[in-house]
């Protein structure tokens, strides 16, 4: 073949000669300090071998580099992703900022925000968004082609993102409460509507979350004995439980649309007088790392947010360095964790209106959401 024809030689081929990954060769070419003597001398080797980086249009592609990635996030409550995103970040030899966006409906200020970030000239940006956002294309015009990623953001959106398999997971918890006997399920949703920040639509997850446990319970005749939609907040759930409890359906579990609200939720619980898991059976959602040091500890769904931040920056870097990356969306698949807090079901909590006496000492004020 012509050396004209040949196939330019990538940074990922570099990676699979030196017996490395790209992202230490990214660190490699970008003179990066966090690399072992003897593992930059294989990188450098594969590199000449190859000839990588030895085209004009290669080397305008570094050229001109800040090493700064963007995140952009439209809820600074929602932060689990970020200390994995900036971790990995900084192992790929970039350095990450973050800032936070109004959100004033799917289009609202976000272009002026995408068209300053281009200026700065960003090497790639992350939009950390459970809302709707503007067709991908649209923000890709707005941020001058630099390179995007959407991390989690609606399953079957062909935009390249990262994301967990919601469905699966919601379906994993139901599941298990139906296998372990459960037919009177109740649900402490995640925020399916409005809110005041000019949605159409509420959190992409919960609403999942929220559908999948109806489609399970319809499927056997049934409906969820009663819903009630929470924020994704400790306080949230607290608030939720009693309110359900107030409602005086009778239930033998509770799915969670996050740990969170099921912390809230297993203190009303207790507060009524009502034992986990020999009253109620509770499921959350996440794993979070407290999730195991509940009382008791919680059966819930992991969706590993250490897997999401290294897949995310893994995946912008290879945007960022190998323009002809495929755009997809890369999907992970979650674990259900069963723990204490979930048994066969004895007998319902009673039909009751209980008082819904406040609870002792101080609420639950801790407001981290999903």
């Amino acid at each position: 073949m012509p050396e004209a024809q040949k196939k330019r030689a990538t940074l990922h081929d570099v990676a699979e000669l030196a017996g490395v990954s790209y992202q230490t060769v990214s660190r490699v070419v970008n003179e990066h300090p966090n690399v072992a003597p003897d593992t930059r001398c294989r990188v450098l080797e594969a590199i000449e071998q190859l000839g990588y980086g030895s085209s004009r249009a290669g080397a305008h592609r570094r050229q001109g580099r800040t090493q700064l990635l963007q995140l952009l996030t439209f809820d600074l409550n929602y932060s689990d992703p970020l200390p994995p995103m900036v971790y990995w970040a900084k192992q790929a030899g970039y350095s990450m900022a973050i800032s936070e966006h109004d959100y004033c409906g799917p289009t609202g200020n976000l272009r002026k925000t995408l068209e300053a970030l281009a200026a700065r000239k960003v090497d790639g940006i992350i939009l950390l968004t459970p809302y709707p956002v503007p067709p991908y294309d649209e923000l890709v015009r707005y941020s001058k082609g630099t390179p995007l990623l959407y991390a989690v953001t609606a399953m079957q959106s062909m935009v390249p993102s990262v994301v967990t398999d919601q469905r699966l997971g919601a379906a994993l918890a139901i599941d298990h409460l139906l296998e372990l006997g459960h037919r009177r399920i109740a649900e402490i949703s995640g925020p399916l509507a409005s809110k005041g920040r000019g949605l159409t639509r509420g959190h992409d997850d919960a609403l999942v979350r929220h559908l999948v446990i109806g489609e399970k319970l319809q499927a056997l005749g049934q409906a969820p004995v009663a819903t009630v939609e929470g924020d994704f907040t400790i306080r949230g759930g607290y608030e939720a439980t009693m309110k359900l409890l107030a409602g005086g359906k009778a239930f033998t579990a509770i799915f969670y649309g996050n740990d969170r609200m099921a912390l809230g939720g297993m203190r009303a619980l207790r507060e009524q007088g009502l034992r986990i898991p020999q009253d109620v059976s509770v499921v959350g959602f996440d794993d979070m790392f407290e999730a195991a040091f509940f009382e008791p500890p919680l059966t819930t769904v992991r969706q590993d947010l250490d897997v999401v931040g290294k897949e995310s920056i893994d995946y912008l870097v290879a945007l960022i360095e190998e323009p002809d990356t495929p755009l997809e969306q890369r999907v992970l698949v979650p674990q259900l964790v069963v723990r204490q807090s979930t048994s066969v079901p004895s007998t319902s909590v009673p039909e009751r209106a209980p008082a819904g006496r406040a609870p002792t000492g101080r609420t639950p004020t801790r407001g981290d959401t999903e």
